[in-house]
């Protein structure tokens, strides 16, 4: 069967001090991934003539939650794709999604990930590729360019696995996450292993992009493969060094 080809473009909101608000958008329906605030969506949405269509939550922190339920209001027939294990703390939630749960959105197959450390039920969004389209990731604070979330709810243990889980997804994979942390994380590595030219010479090009004021998002799977010691550490226990070696840096 000869496969369509979909009409998808994915635009950035950058929002507070480092959040971005991916608005994917096909012909005059949108879906937005984690709205931290509701009046940069809104204009955005307005400007544009489009109609929200869904919203995708990957977890309940109020810096991908806070901008929801204003935006519902103006538009209230929009969906909200959230996981089933987070009707407490996201219960505006109008399609609750579990692990490998896939769904139709815009045309598109979106695959549900379940990968708990960020915390206990943070979930990913995965669109399959399509014609002319690589396949999508909205990793929210999982996966980051360069890096990985802070364990707030999880384990080492589980934020290891979910990392395993998203790392055999397609290399081509595009890596849309929730925060612009990817030249303090490349900074950190660097320090990590002054020597190795992936990192080093990544840290350069994104540098040099955010001296000009561009975003260093979306990322791919294929670059992290590369130049994030997250997704290269082979074991817990190496991962568990990182991260904790993370967290206490000072750079």
């Amino acid at each position: 069967m000869r496969q369509e080809q979909i009409d998808l473009k994915i635009y950035p909101i950058p929002v507070l001090r480092d959040n971005i608000i991916w608005v994917w958008v096909s012909g005059n329906q949108a879906v937005v991934v984690d709205p931290a605030v509701p009046e940069p969506v809104e204009t955005f949405l307005k400007q544009k003539d489009l109609n929200l269509n869904s919203i995708l939550q990957t977890h309940h922190h109020d810096d991908h939650i806070g901008g929801t339920r204003t935006l519902l209001k103006k538009w209230p027939k929009a969906l909200v794709f959230a996981s089933e294990k987070d009707k407490h703390r996201i219960p505006f939630q109008t399609n609750s999604v579990r692990d490998e749960e896939c769904f139709k959105l815009l045309g598109c197959l979106v695959r549900v990930l379940a990968v708990p450390g960020h915390t206990k039920t943070h979930i990913c969004f995965f669109v399959n590729a399509q014609k002319g389209i690589s396949p999508i990731l909205f990793s929210g604070d999982t996966l980051f360019s360069g890096g990985c979330g802070k364990l707030f709810e999880g384990s080492f243990s589980e934020m290891f696995k979910s990392l395993r889980k998203i790392n055999s997804l397609p290399s081509k994979t595009k890596v849309y996450c929730a925060h612009e942390y990817t030249e303090a994380n490349l900074k950190w590595a660097s320090s990590i292993l002054p020597d190795d030219k992936q990192i080093s010479n990544r840290l350069i090009a994104v540098s040099k992009k955010r001296a000009n004021g561009e975003l260093s998002l979306p990322s791919n799977l294929e670059e992290e493969r590369r130049s994030n010691l997250f997704i290269k550490a082979r074991n817990v226990n190496e991962f568990t060094f990182l991260r904790i070696h993370k967290d206490n840096w000072q750079g």
